[in-house]
């Protein structure tokens, strides 16, 4: 292992051919890829929205990735290294990702619903887990609609080299989950975004919001949204209308949204701010895929965890 790239390393930005923030933010056509991205996201949704709701929150998101990198992370010759529910609590709680009382509730609905399963062997709090094959499928549903958006902004092959080797989802994902831990602007959003990660289903929420802006008006300081009616929305997102319309006033209160013309019942627009905090976070999470990837597939080595992982 003498010659596989550090974590660290990985932090930093790995090779220079990867994008920074930066750069993807200043792309001018990055709200169409993100759209794109977005509705990808959103059909994942449709399609398994029990298995999406693993991703709902922000926490529930890097618990998510956290046990994904675990699991591939893991060593068939050394035992200590399994995804087991005692070590997944620890390394939670040293990322400080959740409390150890969330994380053992997370992984016990992950278990209920199928979205992870004990493997043969061991027992009790030693017994290995593994996430199930349908919810690898969706997680490279994500991870395929993310290195589609980097093709595009900067007319790479990404996606193309990952479907030829799908077995780098292994190497590739513990990457990504590293990257995201490290990142603040990820894990430290600004105010409307952190209003909304914390919502069941948030993320789907932000995203349905901006798949539906037209990417001609996202210069407006008032950017017109695809939606009207928040009993519809709601019930779409298999949310209750109250809570999600508590939401929806706070973030009214801060100058972050706002409806055309009756509340609730005409287009609801969000603010350039908003718009603005939301492709920060998208550019800042695309750029920990990009590194992630430019480490995974420059070296094609299994890069060891780092200490927390």
């Amino acid at each position: 292992m003498g010659n596989a790239i550090s974590p660290c390393e990985l932090i930093q930005g790995i090779g220079r051919s990867s994008l920074n923030p930066q750069d993807i933010a200043g792309h001018p056509a990055l709200h169409r890829y993100v759209q794109e991205q977005s509705q990808s996201l959103i059909r994942i949704y449709e399609e398994s929205p029990r298995l999406a709701s693993v991703f709902a929150t922000q926490q529930r998101w890097l618990l998510g990735h956290v046990g994904l990198a675990m699991h591939f992370r893991r060593d068939p010759n050394d035992r200590r290294k399994d995804l087991t529910v005692s070590r997944f609590i620890e390394v939670v709680h040293k990322n400080a990702v959740a409390s150890r009382n969330t994380a053992d509730a997370f992984i016990k609905e992950m278990l209920h619903y199928n979205i992870a399963e004990y493997v043969a062997g061991g027992d009790g709090r030693t017994h290995p887990l593994q996430p199930t094959a349908a919810t690898i499928e969706r997680f490279t549903g994500w991870v395929t609609a993310h290195l589609r958006t980097l093709d595009h902004i900067d007319g790479g092959n990404r996606l193309a080299r990952f479907l030829e080797r799908p077995d780098m989802l292994a190497t590739l994902q513990p990457l990504v989950a590293d990257g995201l831990l490290a990142s603040k602007p990820v894990r430290e959003p600004n105010q409307t975004f952190s209003l909304f990660i914390w919502l069941n289903n948030g993320g789907i929420v932000m995203d349905w919001l901006m798949s539906g802006i037209n990417p001609d008006h996202a210069g407006l300081e008032r950017i017109p949204t695809g939606v009207v009616s928040i009993g519809d929305f709601a019930k779409w997102l298999k949310l209750s209308r109250t809570h999600l319309s508590r939401k929806l006033r706070t973030a009214e209160e801060l100058g972050s949204i706002g409806w055309l013309g009756q509340r609730g019942n005409s287009v609801m627009w969000v603010s350039h701010g908003f718009y603005e905090e939301y492709m920060i976070v998208q550019a800042a999470k695309l750029a920990v895929v990009d590194s992630a990837f430019a480490a995974c597939f420059s070296t094609d080595r299994r890069v060891p965890p780092p200490p927390n992982l």
